[in-house]
């Protein structure tokens, strides 16, 4: 088993308490899918957003799924002019037995602009 580290983000259509939950936990429950970790294989989850989201904290959709004994960490982006509004990013550190080229990074709805060369 190695430590890996996946990647993912989504944009918010707007600053709202429960859209932030409901879009944290597709990205969440998505990524997780894709790549086949079930909740043992979790090392620790990192959450940043745009410093337009002040709605919520995104690691309570995690631990409103059932994550709550991962250890979770949730930090401001980077406030550059020109980035992309609205945005949760994650990073899920977890043990895993593929290769780091196997991982599925996950960016949907317009995050899929921040990467396009991973997005799905």
């Amino acid at each position: 088993m190695a430590l890996r580290a996946i990647r993912g983000a989504i944009q918010l259509d707007t600053d709202e308490r429960n859209h932030l939950l409901r879009a944290t936990a597709e990205l969440l429950t998505k990524t997780l899918h894709v790549n086949d970790i079930d909740n043992a294989q979790l090392v620790s989850i990192l959450f940043t957003a745009t410093p337009d989201i002040t709605s919520e904290f995104p690691a309570l959709a995690a631990r409103e799924l059932g994550l709550g004994d991962v250890p979770l960490m949730c930090s401001v982006e980077m406030n550059v002019p020109h980035a992309l509004p609205r945005v949760i990013r994650i990073m899920i550190h977890a043990e895993m037995s593929v290769e780091r080229s196997q991982i599925q990074h996950v960016y949907l709805r317009g995050a899929t602009a921040l990467r396009l060369d991973l997005a799905q």
